[in-house]
């Protein structure tokens, strides 16, 4: 093999990283990149940086969250249609300094060295971050997992929205990076779909060596998961080797008694309470026994509706005998008056038709 063929030879163990995809654009969105070649920031103050350690100074002192626009600079109220701020389409605002110290990392052609330098930084979050994302836009999508499997339990907390609001760790923004496509309505560089199951598969065999669920590893909560349960297979064994029963388990201090654990007040001989339960049994059938006083909340508030139902029903009653009665003493009433009027009536038609006889015969 020559000289020229082992300079272009690019593995792991090797110190040049290799670039993936668009080499002139960095696989960044054209109106991002447009704007952070445009902006004065990038032109001017970013230019004067010509080393490694001055941009990491750089991103140190001025990167504050991971967004790809400042906070309310993006105006995309007066558009419709494809142009209406989705998926990074439409007018552009201020780029963030996150991505403007993004690309001018890119423009260094970082070193695998450098890389890991950035990925285990002490000194800020958002240095780790940036290695994070620059490894997500170069790198073949192939050899992401390799990269972030080291990191996705990782709990060192970032604040990624613009103005703040926002805290994810370390390993939630990794487990992002892998499973989604988006970030804060811009794209990544797209995942194969054969290479997407080969990492979803990956995953869930993390998982299971681990003890934990997918949902634990993207809400960043793993290591904690996985601390209660070695916690609690620590303590489900004595000194001895052997399993700690109920009973050696609440007698330890740092344990709360079992629910189903008999305490020494529950051991009492069956004679006393069967007179307990006789007592307790003539009380309450004794006139002196108040109900309420030993009927649950439940009992008393259904007891209470039962009475004002029961009210009800008596008023209701009462309304319509009421009502009936006054009918019935109406139509009596009425009966009486017609009864009156034909007697009248009666009574005088005998009377004129007896004397029209005195008069005939007269």
């Amino acid at each position: 093999m020559d000289e020229a063929t082992s300079t272009k030879k690019v593995g792991k163990q090797h110190n040049t990283l290799p670039l993936w995809g668009n080499e002139a654009s960095m696989n960044l969105n054209p109106l991002i990149l447009a704007n952070i070649q445009g902006s004065s920031y990038f032109k001017v103050h970013l230019f004067k940086l010509k080393t490694y350690h001055e941009v990491v100074d750089e991103i140190y002192y001025q990167v504050k969250h991971m967004e790809p626009w400042e906070r309310g600079s993006r105006k995309t109220s007066g558009q419709t249609g494809m142009c209406g701020g989705v998926r990074g389409v439409g007018a552009g605002g201020i780029v963030s300094t996150a991505y403007c110290l993004l690309y001018k990392l890119y423009t260094l052609r970082l070193t695998r060295k450098q890389v890991n330098g950035l990925l285990n930084h002490t000194d800020s979050p958002y240095i780790r971050a940036l290695g994070f994302m620059y490894l997500r836009y170069t790198q073949p999508p192939a050899d992401l997992y390799d990269w972030y499997e080291d990191y996705l339990q990782d709990e060192e907390e970032i604040d990624v929205k613009a103005g703040g609001g926002q805290m994810i760790t370390i390993g939630q923004m990794v487990y992002q990076f892998l499973t989604k496509i988006d970030w804060f309505s811009t794209l990544f560089p797209r995942i194969p779909v054969p290479i997407q199951k080969q990492i979803e598969k990956k995953l869930e065999l993390y998982c299971r060596t681990n003890q934990i669920t997918l949902h634990q590893l993207s809400t960043g909560r793993g290591v904690a998961a996985a601390s209660q349960d070695n916690s609690y297979n620590d303590d489900s064994y004595n000194r001895r080797g052997g399993a700690v029963t109920g009973r050696d388990m609440n007698s330890e201090r740092d344990y709360p008694p079992l629910t189903n654990y008999r305490t020494e007040h529950d051991d009492r001989d069956r004679g006393r309470g069967r007179e307990r339960e006789r007592d307790y049994y003539q009380t309450a059938s004794s006139s002196s026994y108040r109900r309420h006083e030993y009927s649950s909340p439940a009992k008393e508030r259904e007891r209470r509706s039962s009475r004002e139902r029961e009210k009800h029903h008596e008023k209701s009653k009462k309304k319509r005998k009421h009502k009936h009665h006054s009918r019935s003493r109406s139509n009596s009433q009425s009966h009486s008056r017609h009864e009156r009027k034909h007697e009248r009536e009666r009574s005088g038609h005998t009377k004129s038709r007896d004397d029209y006889e005195e008069r005939r015969y007269r």
